[in-house]
């Protein structure tokens, strides 16, 4: 019987929720989906160039665990830009660190570091936010 999978843990939720080819071969119908687990993982080795045991320890997952998620990562991202699908980043088992909100109206992502309850969005002073929850 295999083991249960615990939630990795994301520091930041992405900014995005996708990209989009462009040009004649693009193909919009068949998108390829990259799970927010695997868009952290790539945002730590590739871009803050981490070493795979401290990303795993960021994430709180094991090594093997964090190589399995960044090459499926990896092929995700090649299948798209060689075959020209859209990329779609949503889904995957997550915790994040700490409270995240989004505005509505300037799409800004912010955190909740004191713990109050936030009420307006601390860049354009909206009522309109929304807290970001876990996936599932």
């Amino acid at each position: 019987m295999a083991r249960p999978r615990n939630n990795s843990k994301i520091q930041i939720p992405p900014r995005i929720k996708g990209f989009n080819p462009q040009g004649f071969y693009a193909n919009p119908s068949k998108a390829i989906n990259l799970n927010i687990e695997e868009f952290e993982v790539i945002r730590l080795l590739d871009y803050e160039n981490l070493s795979q045991l401290e990303a795993s320890k960021i994430m709180e997952i094991s090594r093997p665990s964090l190589t399995r998620i960044y090459d499926r990562a990896r092929k995700k991202i090649a299948q798209a830009l060689i075959e020209v699908h859209p990329i779609r980043i949503e889904g995957g088992t997550i915790v994040y660190d700490e409270s995240w909100y989004q505005c509505e109206k300037c799409k800004s992502h912010f955190n909740n570091p004191k713990g109050v309850e936030l009420t307006n969005c601390i860049l354009c002073s909206s009522s309109d936010i929304l807290k970001v929850e876990e996936e599932k």
